[in-house]
């Protein structure tokens, strides 16, 4: 399925730059993000989305509203960068993890709203 997507942005309620775990766990499923940058959601509050999704009950909280006929989802996902194992491996398994949880969700959302 190919989707084409506009306006897409990515952004948390705090920056803190990218972690080398989330950029390598998503190169090994194909995905560069080593250039994407840190951004705070306040720099989006003037656009007109279609869907903001939510991964997280401390960004659910501190969304901003924004305008227009958003629909606002939320589902709360583990931070795989506070998780921590015995071993580096179990480290890099969490972020495995999680990537996984995500891409799953985000398929079925496709899947039934788009």
């Amino acid at each position: 399925m190919n989707i084409t997507l506009t306006n897409e942005k990515s952004a948390g309620v705090e920056t803190h730059g990218l972690n080398p775990g989330a950029i390598a766990t998503m190169q090994e499923d194909g995905i560069d993000i080593s250039g994407h940058t840190s951004n705070n959601v306040d720099e989006y509050a003037h656009i007109d989305f279609d869907y903001v999704i939510t991964v997280c009950h401390n960004a659910l909280e501190r969304c901003p509203v924004f305008p227009g006929a958003v629909w606002q989802l939320h589902h709360n996902f583990p931070d795989p960068s506070q998780f921590k194992g015995a071993s580096e491996e179990a480290n890099k398994a969490e972020f495995h993890r999680v990537r996984n949880l995500i891409k799953e969700y985000l398929q079925n959302f496709v899947a039934a709203q788009l």
